[in-house]
């Protein structure tokens, strides 16, 4: 239901009121979401695979033709389709990849360290090679993202055995303190202050990555996140690098919401992601 209640909260008309020309390619087909218990430490793998196999396909398609592909989702598994899709358009362009990841959430779990054998906690760790063989061989390159290609943004939620496994493995991760000590200018400033003039950058929008008071309709909520500002200016930073080149929109779940008042806010800042400002001085 997350991409349907973005349509209603006004996205294509959100973008196209920045210049840009849109195509609503509508929804990928894929199989239903079952509810069983983890099999080997995963649940529901087959099914995720098979949907990260349709989204790698539908965001290469779209990265082929030189366009720039938008996600909306859905849990953020799907992330791993959208991002090794990326991941290898990268390799064969030349271009280096830089992969922002807003969220709550470090979702760099494995089959070892879960709780709950939920993918959607995972898929960091599987585009950084730790996983089932179906998803980390995904890009056609093992792992399809380097640490030193990922900054994620925004981070308060993580388990013990994952957050150990997160400094092994050396991720960049601004967390709410982090933010909280300096302030979102000075963290996007040092997420961003390495980035290559030809980079292609992917911002993976976890919509809890917001505070739960602006954005209620999550089924991972998590108090403490970015205010409403501190997220605009988040994203209007990084339209400024005038990079962005792939994005997901993930985890909105309307059923939670309250009269789609989360979609409205995600859509908001995703149009501030393409330019629209609020800047009034010269």
């Amino acid at each position: 239901m997350g991409p349907e209640a973005l349509r209603v909260a006004g996205l294509t008309d959100a973008l196209r009121s920045q210049g840009l020309t849109i195509t609503d390619a509508g929804d990928l087909a894929g199989p239903a979401n079952p509810s069983s218990p983890p099999v080997g430490g995963y649940r529901h793998l087959d099914e995720v695979t098979a949907w990260c196999q349709t989204v790698d396909r539908a965001i290469s398609q779209a990265l082929d033709a030189a366009e720039l592909p938008i996600l909306l989702g859905g849990d953020h598994c799907l992330a791993i389709g959208s991002i090794s899709a990326v991941s290898r358009h990268c390799r064969r362009t030349g271009r280096p990849l830089r992969v922002l990841w807003l969220d709550a959430h470090a979702d760099f779990n494995t089959s070892a360290l879960t709780p709950t054998g939920n993918v959607h906690g995972m898929p960091v760790a599987c585009l950084c090679g730790h996983g089932p063989d179906v998803l980390t061989h995904l890009s056609g390159q093992t792992p399809a993202l380097l640490p030193r290609e990922l900054r994620q943004i925004g981070i308060r939620s993580v388990d013990q055995g994952e957050k150990r496994f997160v400094h092994e493995a050396g991720l960049e991760v601004y967390d709410m303190r982090y933010i909280d000590e300096i302030g979102m200018r000075q963290t996007l400033a040092d997420a961003l202050k390495d980035l290559p003039k030809d980079a292609h950058l992917h911002v993976s929008f976890d919509v809890d990555f917001l505070d739960p008071g602006i954005a209620p309709g999550v089924g991972t909520t998590v108090p403490g996140g970015p205010s409403y500002r501190e997220a605009q200016l988040c994203m209007e930073m990084i339209a400024d690098t005038g990079l962005l080149a792939s994005l997901d929109i993930v985890e909105l779940n309307p059923a939670l919401d309250i009269r789609n008042r989360t979609a409205e806010v995600a859509v908001d800042l995703v149009a501030s992601l393409f330019g629209k400002s609020t800047l009034m001085r010269r």
